[in-house]
Order: C-alpha cells, then sequence, then structure tokens
C-alpha cells in the first residue's frame, strides 16, 4: 500500500484555527504511509492551531495560503473537522471557491465530522448524501443534501464520516477511494 498513492498531492484545507487535531493528524499519517504528498493550505501562512476537543493541542505549520492554490495543483482534499475549524474556513472565499471546483471537477474529497460546514457554504452538498457530525444534519438538509448515520458513506467523490472514532475506515476509505480516482484519471 506504500506505493498507492505514490507522490499524489492532497490538499488538507484548514482554518488556522480550532482544527479537531486527531482529525489532522490520523488522515494525515495514514496518506503519508500510502504515499502521498499532503499539504497543509490555510487562510493564512504561519501555523495553525489544532484542538483536542475545546483544548489547545500542537500548532502545525502551514505550507500554502487558500489564495494562491488551484484545482490542477491536487488529486484529493481533506476537510478534518473541529467546531470551529469549518466555522471560520467557510468565511474564507478563496477556500470557499477553491472547494467549489474541486468538488465540480469530480476529484475525491474526504470530509469529517463538523468538516461538512464548508461544504455547505460552497453549496455542493445539493443532491448529494453524507454524513457529519449529528448538528450538522439539518443544515445539510437544509443545503439539498441528505443526512445519514453511518460510519462512512461514499457518494461520487465525497468520503464522509461522523468522528473520530469513525478514523480507522475514515482513513483506509479514503486511501480506497483516492486510489481509485487516480486508477480512473490514469485510464482516460
Amino acid at each position: 500500500m506504500a506505493d498507492e498513492l505514490s507522490a499524489m498531492k492532497v490538499a488538507f484545507l484548514v482554518a488556522n484555527e480550532g482544527i479537531e487535531q486527531v482529525e489532522l493528524t490520523e488522515p494525515w499519517r495514514a496518506l503519508q504511509e500510502a504515499g502521498a504528498q499532503p499539504e497543509l493550505v490555510a487562510p493564512k501562512l504561519g501555523t495553525a492551531q489544532a484542538f483536542n476537543h475545546l483544548d489547545k493541542a500542537d500548532t502545525f505549520r502551514v505550507d500554502r495560503t487558500t489564495s494562491e492554490i488551484a484545482v490542477d495543483e491536487y488529486e484529493g482534499v481533506v476537510l478534518p473537522g473541529g467546531v470551529a475549524n469549518p466555522d471560520q474556513l467557510r468565511l474564507d472565499e478563496p477556500a470557499v471557491e477553491f472547494l467549489r471546483r474541486f468538488v465540480a471537477s469530480g476529484k475525491p474529497v474526504a470530509v469529517i465530522c463538523h468538516g461538512p460546514w464548508t461544504l455547505v457554504e460552497a453549496d455542493v452538498v445539493r443532491g448529494r448524501t453524507l454524513t457529519s457530525w449529528p448538528s450538522l444534519r439539518t443544515d445539510i438538509r437544509n443545503a439539498g443534501g441528505t443526512w445519514v448515520d453511518e460510519e462512512v458513506h461514499i457518494d461520487g467523490n465525497l468520503v464522509s464520516s461522523r468522528k473520530p472514532d469513525d478514523l480507522p475506515a475514515f482513513c483506509r476509505t479514503t486511501i480506497e477511494q483516492f486510489a481509485e480516482a487516480r486508477r480512473k484519471a490514469a485510464a482516460a
């Protein structure tokens, strides 16, 4: 599996504060072990502050800003959760526009916990089915999507999960879907 995603560039799209640390670090590690090259993308350069629920945790160096990235530079996107993270990220127009275009491109997007708030803001959940932290179900439904209570759900190029307990299935499914998207792109 170490070469399955060899050199695949994956954007971890986050705000500069409020990321649920384990929802950043576990998918990051899993994708790196599969050969991917993750980059941390946030509205501002510097660092991104992670949290363990409501307590400050580690900071992580931001590789690029949302205003300097383009869809064709990445093969996949991961949207970690944390309550404050997507709530702030959805106010960053370059992040929202990037995500809108990325989803429309058909490339895979993996999102967990509160992360779908940014998808709602990008208006890309209409007609789609996904899961999330339960408090987002009304937001997803109001945006025209269908919410399900599942460990992990796949709808086209969207992979979604509910919470940190779902991370093993989320990481495994994300790698599978990213690899499948790469195989399809190579065959096209």
